[in-house]
């Protein structure tokens, strides 16, 4: 039977992860047996794992073209493969598949974790007599014998199952849907596709593992359920996406809300597809002192997929919750439940590096993984803090809700080159949504804004416009110098001593230049590091909007 992605897939490791392979150049059972033993313990919940025979290794990658395994020998292998199993306690039956690539055959045995762990395996399976059984487990890319600690832990394992890897008894195989299961092999490129077209719906989910049982009490998987069946909420209530937007902020009456639901890895690219179209804007921003402009985004996509690619995959199915994705002026929130694995702390986060213990749902990972749909192993936070800092955006924020670990947010600051463009004003009056102000002022700051060369500028409201108003009116004769003079970008020293007539000092900085960069009527040419010896200050849009309104009051 084939396996679930393509053998150029699975070599190229884009998709499987090394420490799920182990490569051999030719076959060798006493060796494999031990690693078919460790993947199916599968002791950190990793999901499935692959050894490849006739495929030579150097520094854990193949190398190609691949040496080959004879065809003809496969059924000797088979038949061996069957004594081999019986000797696993319990007993074991991996699935094998003879692939083609570099013109050659290559011997593939798929090792879905097993249900029934902890297995042993004897040390050499071709002893006759007395043979030695041990547990083994993978480290790293290592088949290995567990330690006492180790194997304790393993013990432990029997009866905790990932939640996505468990039979549901109150649903039938007939409930999964035959056209997405082809529907994944097509996108994986899996020689199953072609060889699945004759087969029962039964008979594709038993070769996909997305079910188990004899043949007259065999149930699906819930990760058959979850990704293959029309209505995944009939059998897991809220399992779905919803997305809120607050264009006003969270404290505000006015909020649009969209759900996604269906296949989860449905809702993922559809909830994805709808917030990169609605929610992401770009523009260019051009600087006074030099031609190059640079061109940003208020959330970068690389960033905002990764978060909730790992929302779907790392949330706990058996809660009744939904994973939120709270679109904010300021920033976009994702909240998923119950939180994460207690032995990941909130310091881990904020330093940017995090290693799973175990994984929570090793099927749901494994099949995402195969759809790209997810990163590798340990890859994700490092993915969101890169596309951050490349855009220029504030870190990301996590909380992982000490110590009670109800629920886990990723926050995603915009970008600050957005800021401007998200006004939010609060009133007395919510349910009025008109704000009685001067009718000439607001023609003549809506005229100011219609000028500015900014893409994507937002068109102001009433509210936005009383906003504005209210700074002017609260910002010193100092203030309103220091935002003349940087028209051009000027430096700290510049403003101090050029400007107010004063001597350099961090007083004086906190005093007439940070309440200006706090209400975004300044901004720092280079926003990553701000203590730059380089660094020179402007007048942002909001800024030249307020001197604006201050110059012309009387008209």
């Amino acid at each position: 039977m084939s396996i679930l992605i393509s053998i150029e897939e699975l070599l190229s490791g884009k998709k499987v992860e090394g420490t799920r392979m182990e490569f051999k150049e030719d076959w060798n059972p006493t060796t494999i047996m031990r690693t078919v033993c460790a993947f199916a313990n599968d002791f950190e919940n990793q999901g499935s794992g692959y050894v490849v025979v006739g495929v030579k290794e150097e520094n854990g990658k193949p190398v190609r073209p691949v040496l080959g395994f004879n065809p003809d020998a496969l059924e000797k292998v088979e038949k061996e493969m069957i004594g081999y199993s019986n000797l696993i306690q319990p007993s074991y039956m991996p699935r094998m598949s003879l692939e083609e690539i570099d013109d050659k055959h290559v011997l593939v045995i798929w090792v879905p974790a097993g249900s029934n762990r902890p297995y042993k395996v004897p040390d050499d399976v071709k002893v006759a007599k007395n043979k030695k059984y041990n547990y083994r487990i993978r480290m790293y890319s290592n088949t290995v014998i567990p330690n006492e600690e180790q194997e304790a832990e393993l013990i432990q394992l029997t009866a905790k199952i990932p939640f996505d890897d468990r039979v549901n008894t109150h649903a039938s195989v007939k409930d999964l849907n035959f056209g997405l299961m082809r529907e994944h092999l097509y996108e994986t490129k899996s020689k199953l596709y072609n060889e699945s077209a004759s087969m029962s719906v039964e008979e594709l989910a038993e070769a996909m593992n997305l079910c188990q049982g004899a043949e007259e009490h065999r149930f699906p998987k819930n990760v058959g359920l979850l990704m293959f069946s029309d209505n995944p909420q009939k059998y897991f209530p809220a399992v779905q996406i919803d997305v809120v937007e607050f264009p006003e902020g969270a404290g505000a009456k006015q909020f649009e809300e969209k759900t996604f639901d269906g296949p989860i890895q449905k809702q993922l690219v559809d909830a994805l597809s709808y917030l990169k179209t609605n929610v992401i804007k770009g523009k260019v921003i051009k600087y006074a002192d030099r031609e190059k402009a640079d061109r940003i985004v208020n959330f970068p996509y690389d960033a905002l997929e990764e978060a909730l690619a790992n929302a779907v995959y790392h949330r706990n199915y058996e809660l009744r919750e939904p994973i939120e994705v709270r679109v904010l002026p300021t920033a976009i929130e994702i909240i998923s439940y119950n939180g994460v694995d207690p032995s990941l702390k909130q310091a881990d986060f904020e330093k940017g590096i995090i290693r799973t213990r175990r994984y929570r749902n090793r099927r749901i990972g494994e099949l995402l993984k195969e759809l790209e749909l997810t990163e590798g192993r340990g890859t994700g936070l490092p993915t969101i803090y890169s596309a951050m800092t490349n855009n220029g955006s504030p870190k990301p924020l996590f909380d992982t809700d000490e110590p009670e670990r109800r629920h886990f947010v990723c926050e995603l600051p915009v970008h600050p080159g957005f800021v401007d463009d998200q006004v939010n004003v609060q009133v007395n009056d919510h349910d009025n949504d008109h704000v009685n102000i001067d009718e000439n002022i607001f023609k003549l700051v809506s005229r100011v804004l219609e000028n500015m060369e900014v893409a994507n500028l937002i068109k102001p409201t009433e509210k936005q416009i009383l906003k504005y108003i209210d700074i002017a009116k609260s910002l010193t004769n100092d203030q309103v110098s220091v935002l003349t003079f940087t028209d051009s970008p000027k430096s700290n020293k510049e403003i101090q001593v050029e400007c107010l007539g004063l001597k350099k000092h961090t007083d004086n900085f906190k005093r007439y230049i940070q309440p200006l960069l706090d209400e975004g009527l300044l901004r720092r040419t280079i926003p990553d590091v701000p203590k730059s010896r380089l660094q020179k200050y402007f007048t942002t849009e909001s800024g030249k909007i307020v001197l604006y309104i201050l110059n012309n009051h009387e008209e």
